[in-house]
């Protein structure tokens, strides 16, 4: 591949980026970019790891299923989103971090240039009892994080759909029955 990152080229750009940090005395600049250079590592080790051990567990099957595998797991889908390379556009990623969600959802409506998201919470016919206002914005937050970065803010709408009213039906009392025991009518005075 031309053009592509030669990998002893790259390590010895971070080595010299480190070097100059360290040559400028400020220590705390030094030790955060170890550790971001760490956590990185790890990110990309686990990602690559996850990736080898996803192609791998079936030899042979179609590479749409490979690809298949691949963009079900989080880890692997986080790092083709961060560098451009999910096959999904937005709102598909967006409908699959939100079809994880404990609380059932639906998509109201997303804005690509202010990078919000209107949520509807969606009546599931149990108990009603799906968390908090904020607890599902979190929940949605966290999902879509990793899949779908071009969500800044998720805005969860009023249920506007209301609890069928109930319909008492009791005993006539006494004194509203006549002899029949139906029902008298009254007049107004």
């Amino acid at each position: 591949m031309s053009g592509a990152p030669d990998a002893e080229r790259a390590g010895q750009r971070v080595e010299e980026i480190l070097d100059r940090l360290s040559a400028s005395g400020d220590r705390t600049a030094c030790e955060a970019a170890d550790e971001l250079v760490r956590v990185l590592m790890e990110f990309y080790g686990a990602g690559l790891a996850r990736t080898v051990e996803l192609l791998g567990r079936e030899p042979g099957r179609p590479a749409a299923d490979a690809l298949d595998a691949l963009l079900t797991d989080d880890l692997v889908a986080s790092l083709l989103v961060l560098h451009g390379l999910h096959p999904h556009d937005a709102p598909t990623r967006i409908a699959r971090a939100l079809g994880g969600l404990p609380q059932p959802v639906e998509n109201a409506g997303f804005d690509p240039a202010t990078g919000e998201l209107r949520l509807r919470p969606v009546a599931s016919g149990g108990c009603g009892c799906g968390g908090s206002r904020d607890a599902v914005e979190d929940s949605a937050r966290d999902a879509l994080a990793c899949l779908a970065p071009e969500v800044t803010t998720v805005v969860l709408e009023e249920d506007t759909a209301r609890e069928p009213v109930l319909l008492q039906i009791g005993a006539v009392p006494p004194e509203a029955t006549g002899t029949s025991g139906r029902p008298t009518t009254r007049t107004a005075p």
